[in-house]
């Protein structure tokens, strides 16, 4: 029979350490897990919202920086002075023998323009247009000469813009479009359109330090289009449809955004975008979600093992030590199994020069002082059990709050004239109705004060100033609720009556009542929203100074300074608050 305790005992210690091993190892497993995966998430978030602000203001710039560029040669004076005589020239005979004329003022503009920035932005061609949409001067052949119908010259005479175009060779190319005005500024004369490089875009779009594999930063246009080169499709820009949740948030809204969804290739990713809705473009950098928790996976596993390691070496561990514990702990656990039913008699007399030794002289000590303790224990409950109902524990800080004190007019003189029923009727009414619509707009009721009711709104220990506006609002509020209240009353066969709020703001001590699920509140700021009610009009708010200073600014109410009384003179100044 003690081989086949041992032997259960043996396998029990064994389970219960490998459960434990499993209990513990889970939940720090899921943690880790959890916790790597909210990082990486939060890293990758984080870096793409960089990606995408950094990326995204350097392409803005970019855009800015090459109107201005574009805007250096169009407000030059010869183009000016050019520009405004062939305008002028339109139904002269020999026109196009002008044209050709200042060709050459065109070109030393041009050229000096270039030297000067052309270089450095890779200038391929700059075309001068009249306001009629004549081509007065361009680097390039021009197969069309009359811009009149083409919508960058249109929206050109108004706003500068930069656009990017595919070109015959199947590169890209940076298109400024910015109008040329007169001498007087108000009314442009024509357009000058550049069109540059994207070398400089490409260096920011292509540029894929930090982000791994699979990242990428690319630009849409309002079409929907993908106007920059794909890391994993070639020839994409000016044919890859992108139509997004953020391409759409942000040409529709005007928003940035950030999420996961999937990417134009049907790809689970990470993103955020940079919208440019005034410049028509938005920027998105992406990541794919699996290359993001690729770490993770790869820490799951290595844990995941370590854990099957660890618990097989408990188990073993634990068999070796059940097998040398078994016995005595057997019998200090039928005699703790003793005890707990009761029987403080029992006693193991194990009498050993070990650990389990001592344990088991320190058991039966314990065994004998429990058994010596348990009657005076027993004789102290009631004693004790008496006093907690009415111990209040005191917070050891101080709250700042929103206070306020509710009293009846005259409660004394109407209520002798009613019968006992129609006064417990009278109180019922006016102290339930005040404390569910007190309770309903976050406030709580701390105690009510024979026709009394102290209360105060617990968000306003912030100091929000939201907060205590709506704190302010339910005082205002509550004093005309009298016209509903009296209805009520009315109803019931009772007198109508009136009553005055006082507001005060300040340090209150809370404390826990043991018999309560509602905490009392104390100090010095109660006591003065008690004392300064007396000053309030019928049906109306008063508010001490800590509380005006607080609310002052706020436009919808006025406030009225009263004068106290003598002898009063510690809780003043005060302040009547109407509606304006």
């Amino acid at each position: 029979m003690p081989s086949r305790l041992s032997f259960s005992l043996d396998k029990k210690l064994i389970l219960l350490v490998m459960v434990v091993s499993a209990i513990i190892l889970v939940p720090i497993t899921v943690l880790i897990y959890n916790f790597a995966q909210i990082t990486l998430k939060e890293g990758v978030e984080n870096q793409l919202l960089g990606e995408s602000k950094i990326r995204g203001e350097a392409v803005r710039t970019l855009f800015y920086t090459r109107i201005k560029d574009a805007q250096i040669l169009a407000t030059t004076p010869m183009v000016h002075n050019l520009v405004n005589e062939l305008n002028n020239l339109n139904e002269d005979p020999d026109f196009d023998l002008k044209i050709k004329e200042s060709r050459r003022d065109f070109f030393t503009e041009v050229r000096a323009f270039r030297e000067l920035v052309g270089y450095s932005i890779g200038l391929v061609d700059i075309k001068i247009i009249g306001n009629d949409g004549t081509v007065y001067f361009s680097l390039g052949r021009v197969e069309n000469p009359n811009f009149s119908k083409e919508p960058r010259f249109v929206r050109g005479l108004t706003q500068p813009f930069v656009e990017l175009e595919p070109t015959s060779q199947g590169d890209r190319v940076m298109i400024i479009v910015t109008p040329i005005f007169g001498p007087e500024g108000k009314e442009p004369i024509g357009v000058l359109i550049a069109y540059t490089s994207t070398v400089d875009l490409d260096k920011i779009l292509l540029t894929r330090s930090g982000l791994g594999k699979t990242g990428e930063v690319y630009l849409v246009n309002k079409d929907r289009l993908m106007i920059s080169e794909s890391r994993f499709i070639k020839d994409a820009a000016f044919h890859q449809m992108i139509n997004t949740l953020p391409v759409s948030t942000c040409f529709e809204f005007g928003d940035s955004m950030g999420g996961l969804y999937n990417d134009y290739r049907g790809i689970p990713i990470y993103s955020h975008s940079y919208c440019a809705k005034d410049l028509g473009f938005v920027l998105l950098a992406e990541k794919d979600e699996s290359e993001t928790f690729e770490p993770v996976l790869s820490l799951q596993n290595k844990i995941f093992l370590a854990g099957i390691v660890i618990i097989v070496m408990m188990a073993f561990l634990a068999f070796i030590l059940s097998r040398r514990l078994s016995r005595p702990l057997i019998k200090l656990r039928d005699a703790a199994n003793e005890i707990a039913n009761g029987n403080f008699e029992i006693r193991t007399n194990i009498h050993r020069s070990d650990e389990i030794g001592q344990l088991s002289l320190s058991f039966d000590s314990m065994a004998k002082k429990i058994q010596e303790s348990l009657i005076v224990i027993r004789q102290r409950e009631d004693i004790i059990k008496q006093q907690q109902k009415v111990l209040l524990q005191f917070s050891e800080q101080s709250e700042n709050y929103f206070v306020c004190f509710l009293d009846v007019i005259g409660s004394t003189k109407l209520t002798a004239k009613l019968t006992d029923l129609e006064s417990s009727k009278f109180y019922s009414i006016f102290l339930n109705s005040m404390a569910i619509w007190i309770g309903d707009n976050g406030g709580i009721v701390v105690k009510n004060i024979g026709d009394a009711l102290l209360f105060y709104f617990p968000k306003t220990s912030t100091q929000d100033r939201n907060a205590i506006k709506d704190a302010l609002e339910g005082c205002l509020k509550i004093g005309e609720l009298n016209t509903h209240i009296s209805k009520k009353m009315q109803q019931e066969g009772l007198p109508p009556f009136n009553y005055r709020i006082s507001a005060t703001y300040g340090s209150v001590r809370v404390a826990k009542i043991a018999t309560s699920a509602i905490d009392d509140i104390f100090g010095s700021t109660v006591n003065k929203c008690s004392k300064i009610n007396q000053f309030a009009s019928p049906n109306g708010l008063v508010i001490d100074e800590a509380l005006y200073e607080i609310v002052k600014s706020f436009d919808l109410y006025n406030y009225k300074l009263i004068t106290v009384e003598a002898g009063m003179e510690d809780y003043g100044p005060l302040y009547q608050v109407t509606r304006k």
